[in-house]
C-alpha cells in the first residue's frame, strides 16, 4: 500500500467528466464492501478531474485565469492523462513527494517555535511575541530571512562536495519517510524491509555531514565531522538491537505489520473475534524488557538527533558551530529542517515499534470503524482517530526531546561514548537475549497473557 491506499478508485476519476459525487458514491460504496485499495491514489485521481471536469465558476476571481491555467496542464501532460494507468503512478510518486517534503518543512517551522516557547517557559521567560499571536510567524520570519541571505562558499572549500552536503543530509532524512507510516493508511511505501531501511538509510545522513565538515576546510567543522563518525559508531549498535529485538519478536520487518501486531483483531479464550485492542498488546508491554529497550532506543535516538546532551558535532560553546560553521542563507537552513526532520523520524519510529502506532489503547476507540458492519461514517472517523493517535504521539516524544535539551547539560565525548559502549549496549543486549527467551517459553504471549492475531 501507498501513501493513498484506501482510496483506489479516485485513479479512474479523471476517465469520464462526471460530477464528483458520482465518484464519491461508487467510493463509498466499495468501501463499504470491504474492498481493498492497493495502490490506491487519491490526489493523483483528483487532480485528473480536475483536469477533465473542472471549471472555475466565472465569480471567482482571475477565473479565466485559472481555467486557462488548467487547460495548459490538461495540454502538456495530454500523453499522461490519455492512459489511466500512466497519470496515477506518477501523480502519486510526485504528489508522496511533495506531501511528505510540506510536512517535515510544517513540521519543521511548528518545532522551531515550539522549542523557543518551551525553553522560555522553563526559564519563566515569554519566548517570541512580536511577530504574530504569540510569535506564531517568528520562524516564519526567520526563515524567510535565511532566504535572502548571500549563499558564501570559502575560498579553500571543495566547492562542489560543499555545495552538495547539505542536499545530501536533508535527502538522507526525507529518504527515511519512505517506509513511516504517518496513520493508518497512510505510507508512501509499505517496504517489506521498512525497518531494515529506516536504519540503513540513516548511514546517507551522516555521509552528508562528514562531507559537510571536510569540504569546509575549517578546523571547527573538521572536528565537528570526527565527532560526528565516532558519535555514529557508538549509538547505532544499540539502536540496531532494539531493531533486531523488535523484529524477532514480531517476524517482521513491515513498520504497517509491526504496528498491526499491536492491535487488529484480538482472539480471546473463546474465539471471538474483538475489534481493536488494550494498551497493554503494545509492544513496551509485550515482554519486561521491552520498556527499558524502548529507553535505551530513546537515549540512543537522541545522539542520532545530534540532540542534547549529546550535541557534540556542534557544540556551539566549543566549535562556534561544528559542521555547519561556514554555511549560510539556504544551505544553513536545510540543516535545520533535517534536524528537526530527524527528530520527529525517531519519535515516530519509537511509536511503531513500542507505543502501539495509531492504536489508541482503548478498545472502544481502536474498535471505531472496523468489522464487516461498519458504516462509511464510523470508517472515516475511525480513520482520522488513528491518524490524529499517531501524530499525537510523536510530537509528545518531541516534546521530550526538547524538554531534555533545556534540562540536561551537554556531556563530554568520552562519557558520551562510555554511555553507549558501557550501559547501553550491555543493557540492550540483555533485553534482546531476554526477549527471545520469554517468546520462547511464552509462545508469543505478553506479560498479561495475550496473543495477537491480525487478519
Amino acid at each position: 500500500m501507498n501513501l493513498f491506499a484506501f482510496t483506489n478508485f479516485f485513479a479512474q476519476a479523471g476517465k469520464d467528466p462526471v460530477p464528483l459525487k458520482t465518484f464519491v458514491k461508487e467510493f463509498s460504496d466499495k468501501w463499504d464492501s470491504g474492498a481493498a485499495y492497493e495502490g490506491g491514489l487519491f490526489f493523483a485521481g483528483l487532480i485528473k478531474w480536475l483536469l477533465k471536469a473542472a471549471i472555475v465558476p466565472e465569480s471567482v476571481p482571475l477565473a479565466s485565469l485559472l481555467n486557462d491555467i488548467l487547460n495548459y496542464i490538461q495540454t502538456s501532460l495530454a500523453f499522461l492523462v490519455v492512459d489511466g494507468s500512466i497519470f496515477p503512478e506518477l501523480g502519486a510518486l510526485l504528489i508522496t513527494i511533495g506531501v511528505v517534503f510540506g510536512f517535515v518543512n510544517v513540521f519543521a517551522i511548528g518545532a522551531v517555535w515550539s522549542e523557543r516557547k518551551v525553553s522560555a517557559h522553563m526559564q519563566c521567560r515569554l519566548g517570541p511575541m512580536e511577530v504574530g499571536p504569540h510569535g506564531l510567524l517568528q520562524t516564519v520570519a526567520d526563515g524567510l530571512k535565511l532566504l535572502t541571505k548571500e549563499d558564501i562558499i570559502p575560498r579553500l572549500a571543495d566547492k562542489p562536495l560543499f555545495a552538495l552536503a547539505p542536499a545530501i543530509v536533508f535527502a538522507g532524512v526525507l529518504m527515511r519517510f519512505v517506509p513511516l507510516p504517518f496513520g493508518d493508511k497512510l505510507i508512501a511505501s509499505d517496504l517489506d524491509l521498512g525497518l531494515f531501511f529506516v536504519a540503513a538509510v540513516g548511514a546517507v545522513e551522516v555521509l552528508g555531514v562528514i562531507m559537510a565538515g571536510w569540504a569546509s576546510n575549517n578546523k571547527w567543522s573538521l572536528f565537528g565531522t570526527i565527532r560526528t563518525a565516532t558519535q555514529m559508531v557508538s549509538y547505532e549498535i544499540p539502536i540496531g538491537i532494539a531493531f533486531v529485538t523488535v523484529i524477532l519478536c514480531c517476524g517482521s520487518f513491515s513498520l504497517m505489520e509491526i504496528v498491526n501486531q499491536q492491535g487488529g483483531i484480538l482472539l480471546n479464550f473463546t474465539d471471538k473475534e474483538l475489534y481493536g485492542g488494550w494498551v497493554w498488546h503494545w509492544h513496551l508491554f509485550r515482554n519486561p524488557f521491552m520498556p527499558i529497550l524502548a529507553i535505551v532506543y530513546f537515549i540512543a535516538s537522541l545522539a542520532e538527533c545530534k540532540r542534547a546532551p549529546f550535541d557534540l558535532p556542534e557544540a556551539e560553546s566549543e566549535l562556534v558551530s561544528g559542521f555547519h560553521t561556514e554555511y549560510t542563507g539556504m544551505r544553513f537552513a536545510l540543516f535545520f529542517l533535517a534536524e528537526y526532520a530527524a527528530m520527529y523520524l525517531v519519535a515516530a519510529v519509537a511509536v511503531v515499534i513500542f507505543l502501539g502506532g495509531w492504536w489508541s489503547g482503548i478498545y472502544p476507540l481502536d474498535a471505531l470503524g472496523l468489522g464487516p458492519e461498519a458504516t462509511t461514517l464510523a470508517k472515516t472517523l475511525g480513520l482520522l482517530i488513528k491518524i490524529g493517535v499517531f501524530l499525537s504521539k510523536a510530537f509528545a516524544l518531541v516534546f521530550v526531546q526538547m524538554w531534555v535539551r533545556w534540562t540536561l547539560p551537554r556531556i563530554r565525548l568520552d562519557q558520551m561514548m562510555y554511555v553507549c559502549w558501557k550501559v547501553l549496549l550491555p543493557i540492550s543486549l540483555v533485553c534482546l537475549i531476554g526477549s527471545c527467551l520469554w517468546e520462547l517459553a511464552s509462545g508469543g504471549a505478553s506479560v498479561f497473557g495475550f496473543g495477537i492475531v491480525v487478519e
